[in-house]
């Protein structure tokens, strides 16, 4: 379990290093379901996406001796590059390993923040096994983008942060992948208001931790390719997320690729906002459950902003 009080000092740890984002009334979506909708703007924070908290949590906790040693992570994109701004405001030597799926636009920003980037794998949890191995074997230290306590508690701040913006909250939609986010929010939220509902959504195409929820264990699923490439592939075995999610998440939501790039488009056109994919899945997850919502306080996590032109521009002419 995530304690709330470890979170609280995770917002502390973090509050002169990050931006609190803002929590803003969607009158689109609010209109269009019922609902009073708010999104919160995680794609304005620091690299584009809510993984600057559980990186940058993480590293400031490392001792002199860990610094002076270096950093290692794996990443499809947002947590390499969260690592990598991370260790250069910190002073620390970094490595991030891809795989080879990953998002070429999210690679390229990684690399441009001045870290090292090596290729390996075709599923993000083989690339996760051989930098940990690496890790290990060079005296660096890992850091996972979801199977760790400080990161979880960093992403929770999120959840900090949206109850000092929204009273009462009633649900909470967030895109799930490997589960960092969503445990780190539902274990600071949950404590807060019982009632608060936290809502998992993933990609039809890629929603290993929804089944293994169901399953009781990390199941080995091969993902399909989908515009949600930040929640995409496997998840560790050993994963402390799943036990959480299982405790804490409330109901889950897959979503089609059609229904992605609709959400995706149409929250562009109407917010004047970039976002990527796996908050796309946020958004269109919310409008499949929205009847059940109406009246309600919904908080849908926006959780990154970092698209590829290339992406881009094939959802626009699809």
């Amino acid at each position: 379990m995530i304690l709330p009080e470890e979170i609280v000092r995770a917002e502390a740890r973090l509050r002169p290093h990050l931006k609190e984002t803002p929590l803003e009334h969607s009158l689109y979506l609010s209109r269009l379901t019922g609902c009073q909708v708010y999104v919160k703007l995680e794609n304005v924070q620091h690299t584009g996406s809510f993984k600057a908290r559980g990186a940058l949590n993480k590293m400031l906790m490392l001792t002199p001796e860990q610094r002076a040693r270096g950093v290692l992570a794996a990443s499809t994109g947002n947590h390499g590059a969260a690592v990598a701004f991370g260790a250069d405001k910190l002073g620390i030597n970094s490595l991030i390993f891809v795989p080879e799926n990953a998002s070429p636009a999210k690679v390229e920003a990684i690399r441009r923040l001045g870290t090292e980037i090596r290729v390996h794998g075709n599923d993000s949890v083989i690339t996760e096994m051989f930098a940990r191995e690496h890790a290990e074997k060079n005296g660096m230290t890992y850091i996972s983008p979801y199977n760790d306590e400080h990161v979880i508690a960093g992403q929770g701040t999120i959840g900090v942060e949206l109850a000092r913006q929204l009273d009462p909250i009633d649900a909470v939609f967030v895109a799930l992948g490997g589960g960092g986010m969503i445990a780190g929010i539902a274990s600071y939220l949950k404590v807060l208001r019982k009632e608060i509902k936290v809502i998992g959504c993933s990609p039809q195409n890629s929603c290993v931790m929804i089944e293994s929820v169901k399953a009781g264990r990390i199941l080995e699923i091969a993902s399909l390719p989908t515009l949600s490439d930040g929640t995409a592939g496997g998840v560790e075995a050993d994963a402390i997320t799943l036990p959480l999610c299982h405790e804490l998440v409330d109901d889950y939501a897959t979503v089609s690729e059609d229904e992605i790039r609709e959400a995706l488009l149409s929250f562009i056109e109407t917010h004047h906002l970039l976002i990527e994919g796996s908050a796309a899945v946020a958004i269109a997850a919310f409008l499949k459950q929205s009847e059940k919502l109406h009246g309600k306080n919904v908080v849908i996590v926006i959780c990154g902003g970092n698209i590829g032109l290339a992406t881009l521009k094939s959802i626009l002419c699809a």
